[in-house]
C-alpha cells in the first residue's frame, strides 16, 4: 500500500521548512507568494491531504461548520443547506448537516455531537423558539430563519415580506381573504401572520374593509391542502376569493385542493405562498410568492460565525414579491 505523504514530505519537495508548510496550510497571509507557490505545487505533485483529525487534536477545532435544519425534506431548507455549503466553501470550510425533524431533543443531541467533533461553529434553524437553552458553549452559534433559543438571528424580515403579499392581494380587489398561518411556536410563523394581518387592517382602515379568515397549520403540503378544502367548501358567492399561505408548501397544497374541486386559479381564486422554493416555478399555474433571499441569508450567517458571533446582533434582510400566474384580479364569478 502506498504511503500517504506527510507535511515533512511536502516540505522536502518544496525545499522549505515544515513550519512554512504549516503556515500555508493554515492560510496565513504573511507567507511570501513565492514560498506559497512552492508549497502548493508540492502539495499538488504529492497528492497531499491534511490530516484533519490530527489538526483538530492540536487546535481543538476543525474546518467544519455544523448545520441543523428542522426538516431536510422541506425544499426551502434544502436550498438553504446548499447555500450554506457554498458560503462555507468560499472560506475553505465544509458543512456537517443534521435534521432535527422538528424535535427539540434531537436538536440537543446534534449540538452535542457537533461539539464532540470539534466544529468551529454551529448554524441552527430551530424546530421551535425557546426549545433549547444552552449555557456558555465553546463555539459561536447563529440562528438562521428560525430563532434558536437566545442566539443571534439572521432571517428575512418576515413581517415586511408578508405585508407585500397583503398589498398585492388587496390591490387586485380581493376583500374576502384567507390566511393559512404557520406554527405559532415559531417566530417566523408569528411574524409572517402579524405582518400580513396588520397590513390588511391598515388598508381596510384607509379604504374598503377586508373579511379575513385565519387558519393555522404546519408549513407542509398536507396542511395547505386540508385547510384549503375546508375554506373552499362554501358556495362561490360565500367563499374567499384569495388565499395567502405562510409557506409555498402550504400554497401548493391549496392549489391541489382547488384543482380537485374544479376551482379555476386565478380566475376564481388567487393563491400565494412564501419562500419561493424551486417548485413554485414548476406548478401550474406558477406560484406568486414572497422570495426569501436565501443566498444572502446564508452568506451573513456564515460570516457571523467567523466574525465574533458571540456578541453578534440580529440581522433582518427584506424579502421581495414575485408575481406569477396564480394571482389575478377578483373574479367576475363572485356574486357577493
Amino acid at each position: 500500500m502506498r504511503r500517504m505523504p506527510t507535511v515533512k514530505d511536502v516540505a522536502e519537495q518544496a525545499g522549505v521548512s515544515v513550519g512554512t508548510v504549516s503556515r500555508v496550510l493554515a492560510g496565513e497571509a504573511a507567507v511570501k507568494p513565492a514560498l506559497r507557490e512552492k508549497v502548493t505545487g508540492a502539495i499538488a505533485a504529492l497528492g497531499y491531504r491534511p490530516n484533519v483529525t490530527a489538526r483538530a487534536l492540536r487546535t481543538s477545532r476543525t474546518d467544519v461548520i455544523g448545520l441543523i435544519v428542522p426538516d431536510i425534506t422541506n425544499p426551502f431548507f434544502a436550498q438553504m443547506a446548499a447555500s450554506i455549503e457554498s458560503a462555507a466553501m468560499e472560506r475553505k470550510h465544509t458543512v456537517m448537516l443534521a435534521s432535527s425533524h422538528n424535535d427539540p431533543e434531537a436538536e440537543r443531541h446534534h449540538i452535542s455531537a457537533f461539539l464532540d467533533r470539534s466544529v468551529c461553529g454551529i448554524i441552527v434553524a430551530a424546530s421551535s423558539q425557546g426549545a433549547h437553552r444552552s449555557a456558555d458553549l465553546p463555539v459561536p452559534i447563529i440562528s438562521l430563519d428560525r430563532r434558536f433559543a437566545g442566539f443571534p438571528l439572521v432571517s428575512t424580515n418576515h413581517a415586511q415580506a408578508a405585508s407585500l403579499m397583503a398589498d398585492h392581494l388587496y390591490g387586485l380587489g380581493h376583500r374576502r381573504i384567507a390566511y393559512i398561518a404557520g406554527p405559532p411556536d415559531t417566530e417566523a410563523g408569528r411574524l409572517r401572520q402579524e405582518g400580513f394581518v396588520d397590513r390588511l387592517r391598515q388598508l381596510g382602515e384607509a379604504g374598503e374593509a377586508v373579511e379575513l379568515t385565519i387558519s393555522r397549520g404546519k408549513f407542509d403540503y398536507e396542511s395547505g391542502e386540508m385547510i384549503a378544502r375546508e375554506l373552499l367548501s362554501l358556495a362561490p358567492g360565500k367563499r374567499v376569493t384569495a388565499i395567502a399561505a405562510a409557506s409555498d408548501q402550504q400554497a401548493i397544497g391549496a392549489l391541489r385542493a382547488a384543482s380537485d374541486l374544479k376551482i379555476d386559479v386565478p380566475r376564481e381564486l388567487s393563491l400565494a405562498g412564501f419562500d419561493d422554493i424551486s417548485l413554485a416555478k414548476l406548478v401550474v399555474p406558477r406560484l406568486t410568492t414572497v422570495r426569501q433571499p436565501v443566498e444572502k441569508l446564508a452568506m451573513r450567517a456564515v460570516a457571523l460565525l467567523f466574525g465574533g458571533s458571540f456578541v453578534a446582533k440580529d440581522e433582518m434582510i427584506d424579502g421581495s414579491l414575485i408575481v406569477r400566474g396564480s394571482t389575478g384580479p377578483r373574479g367576475a364569478i363572485e356574486t357577493g
